[in-house]
């Protein structure tokens, strides 16, 4: 561990990544990855693979690679946008499995910050939650300026 925030930073959302993967490869048998990209077209859906790519922070290419086997274990759909775009969006399996492991995860992570081992220096999870937003979104304009 770290006393520089930035160390700090990447460590926690490296290690809360590692502990969502566990937990969904246990109960669902799927990676953490692979609910991200899910939970990430569920915000966006129907989405065009050039959106979706955005949103995820991955190239075009990075989406279009991962597509044919997400259609082909039935987690999303996909259908001929406007042009030459295609539309993607879940399927009813890839909703359920938004819903109900974004929901375990929910827990598992408010769980984790309440803690006793946090019992001296206990976690406003709301306060956190509003201040990392507003961080996440400061950071972006930040990267929006020339």
């Amino acid at each position: 561990m770290s006393d520089r925030i930035t160390f700090t930073l990447h460590e926690v959302i490296s290690a809360m990544d590692a502990h969502a993967d566990a937990v969904l490869r246990a109960r669902y048998g799927v990676t953490f990855n692979h609910f991200q990209f899910l939970a990430i077209l569920a915000d966006v859906e129907p989405s065009d693979m050039t959106t979706l790519a955005a949103c995820l922070g991955i190239t075009k290419a990075g989406v279009s690679k991962r597509v044919p086997a997400l259609v082909a274990d039935g987690w999303i759909a996909s259908e001929p946008g406007a042009g030459r775009s295609i539309l993607l969006s879940l399927t009813a399996k890839g909703a359920a499995l938004v819903r109900d492991a974004g929901g375990v995860l929910e827990r598992e992570f408010t769980e984790l910050l309440a803690d006793p081992a946090l019992a001296a220096d206990p976690i406003d999870v709301p306060r956190l939650n509003r201040q990392l937003v507003a961080l996440t979104t400061l950071v972006q304009q930040q990267q929006e300026q020339p």
